[in-house]
């Protein structure tokens, strides 16, 4: 859950310069509204001043709110303090995340082994594996070892798919056997 550190009071916008999309560089003066700390980067929740038709004919000032991507389409104005605006901030990563690093994706896919002929049937792959075909449905890990107990299919030591299903086809024990 992320941490916030909002004021005790309702938010006031403070000016924030925002780069409009299309040639030439453009930019507006925006009210910045919040800030959110995500995994990719920093998103600013900006209030882009505009005008809306309103009743009968007539025009009218008015915002669109959107969260743009910081600091990319942001830039700060000279002079204005920043310190008020609610910002969240992603939680530090616990003990386990920092020791195991990134996880790898769950699940397995079946792909097509290479040849003709009978006893082809396949190899099974983790879901990030670089010889795992794209786009192959996402098999859980008991439709996996069920695959992988079909004749002629294998399962991929690149990934290592062997190594991680393989004890589980074979039971733990083994290798711990007497002499």
């Amino acid at each position: 859950m992320p941490t916030s550190s909002a004021p005790a009071h309702d938010p006031v916008p403070v000016p924030v310069r925002v780069l409009l999309p299309g040639p030439g560089e453009q930019e507006v003066v925006a009210r910045l509204w919040a800030r959110r700390q995500l995994t990719d980067g920093w998103r600013y929740d900006v209030g882009i001043p505009v005008y809306r038709n309103g009743p009968g004919h007539s025009v009218e000032p008015a915002e669109y709110r959107v969260w743009i991507r910081a600091p990319e389409h942001v830039r700060p104005v000279d002079g204005v303090s920043y310190d008020q605006v609610p910002t969240e901030h992603l939680p530090p990563p616990s003990v386990v995340d920092q020791v195991l690093g990134p996880r790898r994706p769950s699940g397995w896919v079946l792909g097509k082994a290479g040849g003709r002929g009978p006893g082809r049937g396949g190899v099974v792959h983790a879901v990030d594996c670089d010889e795992a075909p794209a786009g192959a449905p996402v098999l859980t890990l008991e439709r996996a070892l069920d695959m992988a107990q079909h004749p002629g299919v294998r399962l991929c030591s690149v990934c290592g798919a062997a190594a991680e299903l393989d004890p589980v086809l074979k039971g733990f024990d083994e290798g711990f056997g007497e002499p």
